[in-house]
């Protein structure tokens, strides 16, 4: 292929967003090369809590070109999101290389060689511009056509500089760090966060042995159900993603009421938000595993929000003072980009891409993003649909031929559809 694509596109990150585009361009005859600093695919996965479960549908959540196996169940626990980003790769016969960080990316000069470090050699097609540089750890520096980052949604953990936290005298530690709540048994634990993270966390903990389990919350959160009379709640994300964000509230409104029992006795009232208006500004609903039922038992107990932190004294937004054995913060991540790319005017003041999928920056062409988005109607589903767009405007980009596509891929003219797992 070296003498019709001379440079790769360079894929930053082997998790499902960078693998799907991975997948997609190659079938359309495109080099592409996943650079993953890690040394497997899938690191943030492996990083979770044990108790994980994709919130999202087994069907609707597979990447391009292969089904996520029945055998895995309709909610795809975390071990086996594992396997099956590792039987994606090797599936797709992906071109990754492991172990490599890419640190910053810079608009390769005009006059600039065209190598891109691994002997290709070679320049630029026409019209397709200079390209892009990757400065990489050893001391790399890879020349590639066009990029896709897929770093992740969650990659830098977020801990608030409350004040006082660093005269807390008890465990405090990110979500980011949590795996099982062994380490927890018969302690006083502060959960601080109610996302579906800081949730499903608090819930774990009560049913792991925790002798008692309080939940910080700031801005009541929006509370569905998983599924419903076998109906996901994906599904209906899907359905209402493009009605005006006041009918959805209006009907978000009305399934809470019908569904989901008023927990304000409990001290988890139910949000004055509409539920629709709370994702457009990037809150996504609270999918229940267990957090209903345990306010209600009383095994996770609703608190004011985190305010400061005074020796072994964790202070409240109420005012009240408790004193927790540990804090676990699900407070979130960054999506940590400005070292990458921050040069490049292609964030927004909350260091998120300004362009997203398909579409690439103006100051920026040949620079693609994916996975950077939490949409309500699953974050899988949709990388998957972004790994289609970004590789179709790719390749037509680099003028690459339906001809080529598919003699360079060698696959058949049907192109990618998701297929049955091999045995």
């Amino acid at each position: 292929m070296s003498s019709t694509q001379p440079r790769p596109v360079y894929v930053i990150g082997a998790g499902p967003g960078g693998l799907a585009v991975a997948a997609a361009l190659r079938a359309r005859g495109v080099r592409a090369v996943v650079v993953e600093k890690s040394d497997g695919v899938g690191a943030s996965w492996r990083g979770h809590y044990a108790r994980l479960h994709l919130h999202t549908t087994r069907r609707l959540s597979a990447l391009p070109g292969l089904a996520i196996p029945r055998r895995f169940g309709r909610w795809v626990s975390r071990d086996d999101v594992v396997r099956y980003l590792e039987k994606y790769a090797e599936f797709h016969e992906l071109e990754l290389v492991t172990g490599v960080e890419v640190t910053r990316i810079e608009r390769a000069p005009a006059a600039a060689d065209a190598g891109d470090g691994g002997g290709d050699g070679g320049g630029a097609a026409a019209g397709e511009g200079p390209g892009w540089l990757l400065h990489a750890s050893g001391g790399r520096v890879l020349a590639g056509r066009a990029v896709v980052v897929a770093t992740g949604f969650n990659h830098t953990p977020r801990l608030p500089d409350w004040p006082g936290r660093d005269t807390y005298t008890g465990a405090l530690a990110h979500a980011s760090a949590y795996r099982d709540p062994k380490p927890y048994e018969g302690r006083d634990v502060l959960v601080v966060g109610a996302g579906n993270t800081g949730a499903e966390i608090a819930v774990d903990l009560a049913e792991g042995g925790a002798a008692r389990v309080r939940l910080a919350v700031r801005t009541a959160p929006h509370i569905v159900r998983r599924s419903t009379a076998g109906w996901p709640a994906q599904r209906t994300g899907i359905l209402v993603r493009r009605l005006p964000v006041r009918l959805v509230d209006r009907l978000g409104a009305l399934t809470a009421k019908v569904s989901v029992p008023d927990l304000t006795a409990y001290g988890l009232p139910r949000p004055e938000s509409g539920l629709y208006s709370r994702v457009r500004q990037g809150a996504i609903p609270v999918q229940d595993v267990g957090l209903i039922a345990a306010v209600r038992a009383g095994t996770v107990e609703p608190v004011a929000a985190v305010e400061a932190f005074d020796g072994a004294e964790v202070v409240l937004a109420d005012g009240s003072r408790i004193t927790p054995d540990a804090v676990v913060a699900a407070t979130g991540y960054r999506r940590g980009l400005e070292g990458l790319i921050g040069h490049l005017d292609v964030l927004d003041e909350r260091g998120r891409p300004l362009a997203h999928g398909r579409r690439t920056p103006a100051q920026a062409p040949g620079l693609y993003f994916t996975g950077f988005t939490n949409p309500i109607s699953g974050m899988f589903r949709e990388m998957a649909l972004d790994a289609e767009k970004i590789a179709k405007a790719l390749a037509r980009r680099l003028g690459v031929r339906a001809e080529a596509r598919r003699a360079a891929a060698h696959l058949p003219d049907t192109g990618l559809r998701p297929v049955d797992p091999p045995a």
